[in-house]
């Protein structure tokens, strides 16, 4: 099965008190990197790139900080087209 290994720039939204107070990870498309035809290299591409972006990230701000304006990232791997955006953790 194909799989596209795409990065998306990480956020969080928060339904307000009248929601219930929800907290949700999303992540907006940048750029697609990469096409797999295996499943494990994806996965192992996937986790590769996020261990590099975790370090280069080491120092900003963290997402869930309410300092946070945006600038971390995330690789992610979709089987088909990657999303503009997405509201769930990523495979």
């Amino acid at each position: 099965m194909r799989s596209i290994l795409a990065f998306y720039e990480i956020d969080t939204e928060y339904g307000g008190p009248e929601n219930g107070g929800w907290y949700r990870d999303t992540g907006t498309f940048v750029r697609a990197l990469a096409i797999h035809f295996d499943n494990a290299t994806a996965l192992r591409a996937q986790r590769r790139a996020n261990r590099l972006l975790e370090r280069l990230q080491r120092h900003r701000t963290p997402v869930t900080s309410a300092e946070y304006v945006g600038g971390r990232y995330r690789a992610c791997s979709f089987s088909g087209l990657p999303p503009a955006r997405f509201p769930a953790e990523c495979t």
